[in-house]
């Protein structure tokens, strides 16, 4: 057994917490600098520039998940070849994993940049939120290969089990945008300008960190044209259907305010404010699928599929434990943050909504990314793509449209929560059933063949 397979030995539920809760602060970390951003520019007492920048940042989202979907396909090679004692194979799994991930991401900033003034509009921009939107994504788009390189490395060490490290890589951004947004948006007065290039450098210094740290602790081989042409196919099996997945959450908050659009910026500010509050307050959540991977890639790879079966069991008590304390928080200060943010009245009852009714629906989110990473890492990752796209593509508008049109913004919020506990109930025990017919009879070795 390999030194650095650390999931293989003692308490799963365990492994889920740690892996979990710090992949969550990792990735809350990291888009806290959106985060940071979109409320600096709220001190600006103007809800065009938080439409502007809410629409922005939901479009990058998208761009983002496709590094996430790339990202998972390298927790699961990497974490199964470390499972099963070939740390030789997980270096040049690493390293031709940051290529395919980076080369992908710099080829889609470059169409998003060319196209952002489209992209806008079909995502109901006008006026001077369009015009800002662009400014925004002009000087932000560029830094996305480096987002890229953060994410990869960060997924490289929390596949070896190295759970402080990846945190650190994406916390660490987070870090230095709580120090230069403020400095760059208002004591400068750059506003909107200053925002983008916050974000450029907060994910420049995550990608250097990365870097840094996986080539330290040797988790990182030379590149090769050989290992580029050998890893590539085993590589994006996994990735073009996780990254399909993966594409699906954002494509479903596109919809979301394609539909809120019809009741005003103010409602659109405030759907804003909320995607950025899911993600910081759900990091846990929207953490899990990437965060188990490892430990499921490791047990499998090991053959050790009742781990495997535990691992999914443990991972849903998390979920539905961590759903639990946010969403009380949420009630809480829901009304205080929309005060914070400067939001008008459609924009905080948006806020309100989403604290008391939508933000409980995330347990049935979190059992849905807990059977994907099932899925993803034991050979079924269109299964994962299916399950996401039923929500965000085939129920999320008809929901959202209709259910707008009768109850305005509060339908679009009650919309949300209903695709999520649909999907999420389904899905959870349709992995259940996977997972348990796996552990009796053993999972489809050949599937994993590479």
């Amino acid at each position: 057994m390999d030194k650095s397979a650390k999931f293989l030995t003692g308490s799963t539920m365990r492994h889920v917490v740690v892996m979990t809760l710090t992949g969550s602060l990792g990735l809350s970390f990291m888009f806290l600098v959106d985060f940071l951003a979109l409320y600096w520019i709220s001190r600006l007492q103007d809800e065009h520039l938080i439409s502007a920048v809410g629409i922005a940042g939901t479009i990058q989202f998208f761009v983002v998940s496709v590094a996430i979907g790339m990202m998972i396909a390298a927790v699961a090679l990497v974490a199964r070849a470390l499972g099963q004692g070939n740390p030789d194979r997980a270096r040049r799994v690493a390293v031709s994993a940051l290529i395919y991930v980076t080369t992908l991401q710099s080829v889609i900033a470059v169409v998003v940049y060319f196209w952002r003034f489209e992209i806008l509009a079909w995502s109901g921009a006008e006026g001077e939120v369009l015009q800002v939107g662009a400014q925004f994504l002009q000087i932000s788009l560029p830094s996305l290969p480096l987002i890229a390189m953060a994410m990869t490395s960060s997924a490289v060490l929390r596949a070896a089990g190295d759970a402080w490290r990846s945190m650190m890589v994406t916390s660490v951004g987070g870090l230095v945008a709580l120090v230069i947004d403020p400095i760059l948006i208002v004591v400068l007065g750059w506003g909107v300008p200053g925002a983008g290039l916050a974000i450029v450098i907060s994910r420049g210094v995550m990608a250097g960190f990365g870097l840094y740290w996986v080539t330290r602790q040797g988790l990182m081989g030379r590149p090769s044209r050989a290992d580029l042409a050998q890893i590539w196919r085993p590589f994006f099996a996994i990735a073009l259907p996780a990254v399909a997945t993966q594409v699906s959450t954002p494509f479903g908050n596109w919809v979301l305010i394609k539909a809120m659009a019809a009741h005003g910026e103010s409602a659109v500010a405030g759907l804003g404010v909320v995607a950025r509050l899911q993600i910081l307050g759900f990091g846990g959540i929207f953490a899990l699928s990437g965060a188990i991977g490892g430990i499921i890639g490791q047990n499998y790879g090991a053959g050790l599929h009742d781990r495997v079966r535990q691992a999914y069991v443990d991972a849903l008590k998390f979920c539905a434990l961590y759903t639990a304390v946010v969403w009380g928080l949420m009630v809480i200060f829901a009304d205080y943050l929309a005060r914070a943010f400067g939001l008008g009245a459609d924009g905080a009852q948006v806020v309100h909504w989403f604290a008391w009714i939508g933000a409980g629906s995330f347990v049935f989110t979190g059992a849905l990314f807990v059977a994907n990473a099932a899925f993803n890492n034991l050979g079924r990752p269109v299964w994962a793509t299916m399950a996401n796209w039923t929500r965000d593509g085939l129920l999320m508008a008809p929901l959202a449209f209709g259910l707008g049109a009768v109850w305005a913004g509060f339908g679009v919020i009650v919309a949300q929560a209903l695709a999520n506990v649909l999907v999420g109930t389904l899905v959870a025990w349709a992995g259940w059933r996977f997972v348990v017919r796996g552990a009796r009879a053993g999972l489809d070795p050949a599937v994993h063949r590479a």
